[in-house]
């Protein structure tokens, strides 16, 4: 049998623990969020071009969002499964069974 003591103390703990994971109350934080992204950068897929036939490394993935002026990157390999909305602040790097990029696309 476990002593009292220590299933209050279990208890209490848990209890600071979903207190601290409550919400505050207050005014909602104002600008502009970090986590979206900047309003104009939608995909070009003609500028990331010079990407296919390339390895997926840092740079070239970067250098392939950078030039597209998309916010975000997604690097697919042959198979795997993806989500299938279009966000059109996103480049594709789509990749053969050799790694290497095979094409260039938005969404």
């Amino acid at each position: 049998m476990i002593p009292k003591s220590i299933t209050s103390r279990a208890a209490f703990a848990c209890l600071a623990f979903l207190a601290g994971c409550a919400a505050t109350g207050g005014a909602p934080p104002t600008g502009p969020n970090p986590m979206s992204p900047p309003s104009g950068s939608v995909c070009n897929a003609q500028g990331a071009q010079f990407a296919v036939g390339k390895t997926p490394g840092a740079s070239v993935v970067e250098e392939a969002r950078q030039r597209s002026g998309s916010y975000m990157t997604r690097v697919l390999r042959p198979g795997q499964v993806v989500t299938m909305e279009f966000n059109a602040q996103r480049i594709n790097l789509d990749l053969d069974a050799a790694g290497m990029i095979r094409a260039v696309r938005c969404g």
